[in-house]
């Protein structure tokens, strides 16, 4: 495979997934989706396996149900058909099914505190220790209305391994074009207190209003959502930042009054710790709420 049918590969399976996350509260037509692309489904899902290495059914069932684990988590005064809803399923008994044979657990079970042993156990397996030294408690939290935002990005699989050479590709086409006002934003796809890190989708964005032309040439485009969001601000380095999602979700939500959605949470990098020697970083973390 020569570079520019491996970019154009890359491109339109990264449109599938962008479409898959973003529709993952409805029934996705793959009639519909391939029209939308302008190809045929075979090929089609023919390239979606290939960059991926699995195929869209999967990924859409595999990713409706770690929303709606999050969601069980989450959003308490929500019931359990109402989350199976707001992630596509239409029958209560299916989801219940669904769920049951990716988590050995009942959505009922999991609720009440079944996802604990399981979250920290994804964590260990990957050798990621919850406990900080970092009190994150004393974080100020700040509730913000973003707008959207247009961005390029490089999706890495894995929240862990590669991400930092992902991170050197988007900084070498910054470097390239010579872009001096630039943004660099992580998109969190997945929860990753309950996914597998290796199982997440990491995507790593460029905010800019310079080079456009060139920069979508080569890498893709896409919006990251508008809406409301809590804001936390945190400075650390290495595996803080999962430790501290690991308490954003089943401390600060569990104990709020507030409930999140199904959009994405974002990280902003004033400090990148995967381009810094010490491994340092300085973000704002937001996580989409309501209330």
């Amino acid at each position: 495979m020569n570079k520019e049918t491996l970019l154009k590969h890359n491109k339109i399976a990264n449109s599938i997934m962008y479409y898959i996350y973003t529709h993952i509260d409805i029934n996705i037509d793959m009639d519909e989706l391939s029209y939308e692309l302008g190809i045929s489904k075979f090929y089609m899902h023919k390239v979606f396996k290939t960059i991926f290495g699995r195929n869209i059914y999967e990924s859409i069932k595999s990713i409706r149900l770690q929303k709606a684990a999050t969601l069980l988590l989450t959003n308490k005064y929500s019931t359990i058909s109402e989350i199976a809803s707001l992630c596509g399923y239409s029958s209560h008994s299916s989801f219940i099914k669904a769920f049951r044979t990716k988590f050995d657990i009942a959505p009922k079970e999991w609720r009440n505190g079944g996802y604990i042993e399981y979250s920290n156990s994804i964590l260990k397996a990957s050798n990621i220790s919850i406990k900080s030294q970092i009190d994150f408690s004393k974080l100020n939290v700040s509730i913000v209305n973003m707008e959207t935002q247009k961005s390029y990005y490089i999706r890495n699989n894995g929240y862990i391994k590669n991400v930092k050479e992902t991170w050197q590709k988007l900084y070498t086409l910054i470097l390239n074009n010579d872009i001096k006002n630039y943004k660099m934003v992580a998109l969190l796809h997945d929860n990753p207190t309950i996914t597998p890190l290796n199982d997440c989708q990491y995507i790593a964005c460029l905010i800019t209003n310079e080079a456009q032309e060139i920069l979508s040439k080569r890498v893709p485009k896409f919006n990251i959502s508008d809406g409301v969001y809590a804001k936390f601000d945190l400075k650390g380095s290495g595996e803080d930042l999962f430790r501290f999602i690991n308490w954003v979700y089943h401390d600060w939500l569990v104990g709020s009054e507030y409930e999140t959605t199904t959009k994405p949470s974002f990280i902003v990098y004033n400090k990148n710790n995967y381009l810094m020697d010490d491994n340092s970083f300085d973000i704002s973390y937001y996580l989409s709420v309501k209330f």
